[in-house]
């Protein structure tokens, strides 16, 4: 709105009576508390009447956009002060008891010793300005434990105290391995298998080893190809020869090398299986293959 031109007391009350149905409204606070001011100034607020004061009040809620009480508040501190401007935004602050010195000295000994506790640490502070008599003690010898951490956590700590843990790796139990511990009873197996080599470019046969340790009972069987259909059934009749309950299956891992050589490498570590988990040497792939075939641990097929 352009009100350049001064208004009278009179121009504003025709103004008032002829723009009932009119709305104004401000944008920005930078323009609304200048141009009230001026208008105030202009017609010389502070001598005026109590009529004409509530009439330019009106004329200023008009204009401004503003509330009755906002408008009141501002004239109000027109008054006081003899302008109209925002009151600048002050926040509220503590007083800062310590310095960023002292947050350095706090991870220089941190850094020292290795980041004790925090009651550790304040003992430490404590001491250095009560019995050594150190002055740059002297504010950090009446930190909280609280606090400590709290500056353990800010910039300028980390900045000069930071340290670096490697990850540490969670061993998970696939398989137990150690050396088969029977405890003289039969029904430990251990599984081996041996390939013969290849001849004139045709893959040889792999033989299957199965010697309990206890007894020694050995069981013998071939299979052409080292995967689950050749091998489910050379194991399954091989099982069925052993007269007494199986209980635990252990085998090799083994490693077949046919870059020019022939035979076998075997590396010797030997896994001892449970029943959720599957043999090292992948003689079974699946729970599936063991339950279609009857040959679950602790079970004989003879004797089920």
């Amino acid at each position: 709105m352009d009100d350049s031109k001064d208004l009278g007391l009179e121009e504003i009350r025709a103004f008032l009576a002829g723009s009932q149905s009119v709305q104004f409204k401000g944008l920005r606070r930078e323009e609304i508390y200048p141009r009230m001011e001026r208008t105030l100034v202009r017609q010389e607020h502070g001598r005026l009447g109590r009529a004409d004061k509530g009439l330019v009040r009106r004329f200023e809620e008009k204009v401004t956009g503003l509330s009755r009480a906002e408008v009141t508040r501002l004239i109000t501190r027109y008054g006081d002060k003899g302008e109209v401007k925002a009151r600048p935004y002050q926040r509220h602050r503590f007083t800062s008891r310590y310095t960023k010195a002292d947050v350095e000295l706090l991870a220089y000994v941190d850094r020292m010793h290795a980041t004790l506790s925090g009651p550790a640490t304040k003992r430490m502070l404590e001491r250095e300005w009560s019995e050594y008599g150190q002055a740059v003690y002297q504010r950090l010898s009446k930190i909280s434990v609280a606090h400590i951490y709290r500056f353990r956590k800010t910039a300028v700590y980390r900045r000069e105290n930071t340290t670096y843990q490697p990850t540490r790796p969670t061993p998970v139990a696939i398989g137990e391995r150690r050396r088969p511990d029977p405890g003289g009873r039969p029904g430990y197996l251990r599984v081996d298998t041996v390939h013969q080599g290849d001849q004139e470019g045709r893959k040889g046969l792999y033989h299957i080893n199965a010697v309990d340790e206890v007894t020694q009972w050995q069981v013998v069987g071939a299979a052409p190809q080292i995967s689950e259909a050749f091998l489910l059934p050379v194991l399954t009749a091989m099982l069925e020869q052993f007269p007494f309950r199986i209980l635990v299956l252990l085998c090799y891992k083994w490693a077949e090398q046919q870059k020019g050589q022939q035979g076998s490498c075997r590396i010797r570590a030997r896994a001892i299986l449970t029943r959720s988990v599957a043999m090292d040497c992948g003689l079974w792939r699946s729970a599936r293959t063991r339950r279609a075939a009857g040959l679950e641990l602790g079970r004989n097929p003879r004797r089920a």
